[in-house]
C-alpha cells in the first residue's frame, strides 16, 4: 500500500492558479513533514524564474531543458528557511498534456538531484526508521488531473510507487511547537601543518564534532526526561475536553554530556596550531510537529536537527557573504570578529507554523520581505517579522590589546583572511556577546 499525503486545502488553489498562469510548465517544492504514520504537506512553493526569464518571459518548451542546478539551488535556499520538523518532502510539476509523457522521468531526476544536494549539506544522519520516500506530484495544466507517486531516495534504482493526495482544511492550524535556547562555545584549532587553511572546511569539521555532542545531549521536556516512545502530549492539560491545539514547550532544556572515554584515564594530545576559530553565543531554536499522537523521540529529533542546522546555515551564510562582499583592498587583521546573522521567524498565513530566515546587521526589512517573495512566494508584512535574537554588540578583549584598541564588532569593518601566512598563536582573545553568535578567527 502506498503512502498518503494529507495536504493543506489552500495548496490546491495555489497549484490551480499556477497552472493557468504559466505555460508550458512550472516546477516547485512541497514542504511538510514525513512520519511513519502519516505525511503532511503544508506549503507548495514554485521555482522562482531566472532574471532572463523575468525579462523575456521565456520558458523552455520541453522538459529536457529543465535547469536542475537552478531548482536544486532553490531547494537548498528554502531548506535554510525551514525550522526543525519541516523539510522538502517532494517536487511538483505542472505541465501541458503534450509534456505529460516526460513528466515522471523529469520528476524522478529532480527528486534525486535535490535530495543529493540537501544530504551533502547536512551534519546529521537520518535515523534507521526514517521515511525516505519523496513525493512526485504531476498535474496536467489543462485537465487538472493530479497524479502522485513516491520514490525512495535511499535507493538509486527505486521505481515509482502510487500515493494518495488528499486535501484537508485547516491542516496547518494543528501543529505543536517546541522551543529552546542553546548556548554554544566551540573552539576549532587550526593545525600549523596546513599553512593555507580552508577556513570554511575547518569550520565544518569543527561543527561536525559539535553536532555529535548535540546528538548525544539530554533533552528535558517540561523539566523531565521522557521515554522516547512516550506520547509527547501525555500529561498535558486539557482545554474544554480537548488537548490544546498549539502547545509551546518554552522550557525545553538541552543538557550537553561531557565527552566520555572508554578508559578511566585520558591522555592529552599536544598539537602545534597556527590559529583558531571560535563560535560563541546563544541561539533560539524551534521545531514543529503535527498534532497526531507525536512521540517524544520525534520531537527531540526535530529540535536536535534545528539546533545543528541553524548554526551550520549561519556559518555558510557568513562565508557566502564574505566572498561576495570582500573587496580587493582587504586589510589584514591578526584577530577578526564577525557577528553571524541573527534568526527571525515569519508566520505562515492561517497556520500555527512559522518559517525562518537570517538577517545580517546591515539588512533591512525590505530585503527580508523580498527574499520571502522570491524563495517562498509569500508576501510578508514588516510587522510580522519576529526577531528571535537580540543584537548586543560586545567588545573584543585580549591579553595583548589595550582598551583603546578595542573595536566594536561590525560586519562592514571586519573581513575574513581566507589565505595568509600563519604563525603560532601567543595570546588568545575573547569576544563577549549576548543572545547572538560571533565568529572569531585568530592567527599570528
Amino acid at each position: 500500500m502506498g503512502r498518503t499525503y494529507f495536504v493543506e486545502e489552500s495548496i490546491g488553489q495555489y497549484l490551480s492558479d499556477l497552472s493557468t498562469k504559466i505555460k508550458p510548465y512550472v516546477t516547485g517544492l512541497l514542504i511538510g513533514q514525513c512520519s511513519p504514520q502519516r505525511d503532511y504537506v503544508i506549503r507548495a512553493v514554485r521555482t522562482p524564474p531566472k532574471e532572463e526569464q523575468k525579462e523575456d518571459s521565456i520558458i523552455p518548451s520541453n522538459l529536457a531543458s529543465l535547469d536542475e542546478e537552478w531548482i536544486t539551488t532553490h531547494a537548498s535556499q528554502v531548506s535554510r528557511m525551514l525550522p526543525g520538523g519541516l523539510a522538502v518532502v517532494g517536487i511538483f510539476l505542472i505541465a501541458t498534456p503534450e509534456l505529460s509523457k516526460d513528466s515522471q522521468n523529469a520528476l524522478r531526476r529532480l527528486i534525486f538531484s535535490v535530495e543529493k544536494s540537501l544530504t551533502k549539506r547536512r551534519l546529521w544522519k537520518p535515523a534507521e526508521d526514517e521515511v525516505s520516500d519523496r513525493a512526485a506530484l504531476q498535474i496536467c495544466s489543462t485537465t487538472k488531473k493530479v497524479v502522485c507517486r513516491t520514490y525512495d531516495v535511499q535507493d538509486p534504482r527505486s521505481s515509482a510507487k502510487p500515493a494518495d493526495w488528499k486535501y484537508q482544511s485547516a491542516l496547518s492550524a494543528s501543529w505543536l511547537a517546541l522551543g529552546c535556547t542553546v548556548n554554544v562555545n566551540i573552539h576549532i584549532p587550526l593545525l600549523a601543518t596546513s599553512p593555507n587553511h580552508d577556513l570554511e572546511k575547518n569550520t565544518k569539521n569543527g561543527l561536525n564534532r559539535w553536532s555529535k555532542q548535540i546528538e548525544e545531549s539530554v533533552f528535558l521536556i517540561s523539566g523531565q526526561v521522557k521515554d522516547d516512545n512516550a506520547d509527547l502530549l501525555e500529561g498535558q492539560k486539557k482545554l474544554r475536553g480537548n488537548t490544546q491545539s498549539n502547545t509551546w514547550f518554552s522550557d525545553v532544556k538541552v543538557l550537553t554530556q561531557l565527552s566520555q572515554s572508554s578508559s578511566p584515564r585520558s591522555t592529552a594530545t599536544v598539537q602545534v596550531c597556527s590559529g583558531s576559530i571560535n563560535l560563541r553565543g546563544a541561539v533560539k531554536c524551534r521545531a514543529y510537529l503535527h498534532n497526531s499522537k507525536p512521540k517524544v523521540k520525534e520531537a527531540i529529533q526535530a529540535l536536535k536537527r534545528d539546533i545543528i542546522n541553524t548554526l551550520s546555515d549561519r556559518c555558510e551564510l557568513l562565508f557566502e557573504d564574505l566572498i561576495i562582499n570582500a573587496g580587493p583592498h582587504k586589510k589584514n587583521f591578526e584577530r577578526e570578529y564577525h557577528v553571524l546573522p541573527q534568526r527571525l521567524f515569519v508566520p505562515v498565513a492561517g497556520s500555527s507554523v512559522m518559517l525562518c530566515d537570517y538577517k545580517f546587521r546591515d539588512e533591512g526589512d525590505a530585503e527580508i520581505q523580498e527574499r520571502f517573495v522570491e524563495m517562498l512566494d509569500q508576501s510578508v508584512q514588516a510587522e510580522d517579522i519576529h526577531i528571535a535574537e537580540e543584537i548586543n554588540t560586545g567588545k573584543c578583549i585580549s591579553d595583548n590589546v589595550d582598551d583603546t584598541q578595542q573595536k566594536q564588532v561590525t560586519k562592514a569593518t571586519l573581513l575574513l583572511k581566507l589565505q595568509q601566512n600563519m604563525g603560532v598563536v601567543i595570546a588568545a582573545a575573547v569576544a563577549v556577546f549576548a543572545s547572538i553568535f560571533s565568529f572569531n578567527y585568530f592567527s599570528d
